[in-house]
């Protein structure tokens, strides 16, 4: 369900995407100390659900929740799930800022599956927003010229799974809820998972349950604030300003890991705000034609 296009509005469910983001990074990194990858994402999905049931109640039960895009959903879903699976397990190989800004290799897909595939326009400052982001994160990342990490191999895998997800998750937006759009996530994430949970199982300690609830909390709403998001701007509007959650994962990841910020990293996120302000400049009207 489309609404009327707002890059206010856009950009303020953007914040909360980032904060509970942010949070949940954190957590994932705490969590994986111990479990299992399969056994986070299960449990997500089951206090998702959860706590997912009070806004279906108030929207009028599952019918709010109905759809004629199961197909759709069921791809969208399946790819997010093993996206979403290597970011988690990236964290357990490399620092949460490297993790992050590799993540946002991201955004080089989405404008082109975008401008192909939902014939978005791609203007000069969505394009400049693009590049002015991506050399910020490679400012960032700094990639060494010796023996790649496989977790940056998992986390580039992680990025272009992300794409995919949010280019159809634009589409669902056209004729799908936001409710509808996080309750299908759940449910074909929660299935996708199940069999593999199981095989590996373990019973969380005490602290590993709040922080399990952590994940669960964001990870539910921050999409709810993503799908909000998309219902308001482009894709190609609402992905690069997402890139601040790589200096703010960088801070962080320096603050409690003590993984490194430097000249380079703070050098890079001022080109990655500057991409942004450029993104939100109003593209100009394309002239009517005469009759």
């Amino acid at each position: 369900m489309t609404a009327t296009p707002s890059k206010a509005m856009a950009a303020l469910w953007m914040a909360g995407w980032l904060a509970l983001m942010l949070v949940m990074a954190v957590a994932g990194r705490e969590a994986t100390r111990e479990l299992n990858v399969f056994e986070i994402m299960e449990v997500r999905s089951v206090i998702g659900f959860t706590l997912l049931l009070p806004f279906i109640y108030r929207s009028g039960g599952f019918k709010a929740v109905a759809t004629r895009r199961l197909p759709q959903h069921l791809a969208r879903n399946g790819v997010h799930y093993f996206a979403q699976l290597g970011w988690f397990y990236a964290l357990t190989l490399i620092g949460i800022g490297q993790v992050v800004a590799i993540e946002f290799t991201m955004p080089i897909w989405t404008a082109l599956l975008a401008a192909t595939f939902l014939a978005e326009r791609m203007t000069v400052w969505k394009i400049a927003a693009v590049v002015l982001g991506i050399v910020g994160v490679i400012m960032i990342v700094r990639p060494a010229t010796g023996e790649i990490n496989p977790g940056q191999l998992i986390a580039l895998g992680a990025a272009v799974g992300f794409s995919i997800s949010m280019i159809l998750a634009k589409s669902l937006t056209r004729t799908e809820s936001a409710l509808s759009i996080l309750f299908w996530m759940i449910v074909v994430q929660f299935v996708v998972g199940l069999l593999p949970t199981f095989y590996v199982w373990t019973w969380p300690s005490a602290t590993l349950w709040g922080w399990l609830f952590v994940i669960g909390v964001c990870g539910t709403f921050s999409h709810y604030c993503l799908a909000s998001a998309l219902r308001y701007a482009d894709a190609t509007i609402v992905v690069p300003m997402d890139f601040l959650r790589v200096p703010l994962t960088a801070t962080v990841g320096w603050l409690l890991y003590s993984e490194r910020l430097d000249s380079w990293t703070v050098f890079g996120a001022a080109l990655i705000l500057c991409g942004n302000l450029l993104n939100l400049k109003r593209a100009p009207p394309v002239p009517a034609r005469a009759p």
